[in-house]
């Protein structure tokens, strides 16, 4: 009988304290990414209008973006002084927030990341850049004034994205070619 009691008082503590998740939703810590929707992101843009700008679509359980991102956060150390912004968009699941979560402790970004409302897929990416499939990673570059000026599907050199951002900050190079 104390075994049961045991057992019991257990699985009501560790129920209560999230250790025993159970399939329920997982609740927001203060450091979870900002939840945006297409609206959201649209808002990103516009508070960031006037800089040049950088937006990153990734998720966890896509090898290319884990590989990229580090590289990533040292190219926003390198050419933030430069008025480069860099935002980041987790494109995870609820069921990935744990991953998420040790991913961003990691890896330490220097720039902002947000994590797109789960529904409204297909939409969301539309709305970022016409003709997204879904495939990722997914960065797409924005000049001072808001317009996008180039994207990358898929994963990209280092050398490639510089030629971008040094075109989008006026350092010379190319601006990059939208579509690749």
């Amino acid at each position: 009988m104390k075994i049961r009691k045991g057992i019991a008082a257990f699985v009501l503590l560790a129920a209560g304290t999230g250790l025993l998740a159970l399939g329920a939703p997982q609740a927001r810590t203060p450091h979870d990414p900002e939840m945006i929707d297409a609206q959201g992101f649209q808002k990103i843009l516009e508070q960031n209008r006037g800089k040049a700008l950088l937006v990153n679509f990734w998720a966890t359980w896509c090898e290319p973006c884990r590989d990229e991102y580090p590289m990533l956060n040292e190219l926003a150390k390198q050419y933030a002084p430069k008025g480069l912004q860099v935002v980041g968009v987790s494109m995870d699941d609820d069921g990935d927030l744990i991953l998420m979560r040790r991913f961003l402790a990691r890896y330490k970004p220097i720039f902002p990341n947000y994590r797109k409302t789960a529904g409204a897929e297909a939409a969301f990416r539309q709305s970022v850049l016409a003709g997204w499939t879904g495939s990722m990673p997914v960065s797409i570059f924005y000049s001072k004034d808001g317009k996008q000026v180039a994207h990358f599907l898929g994963e990209k050199t280092r050398e490639q994205y510089e030629e971008t951002i040094r075109g989008l900050l006026g350092d010379g190079g190319g601006t990059g070619t939208p579509g690749k």
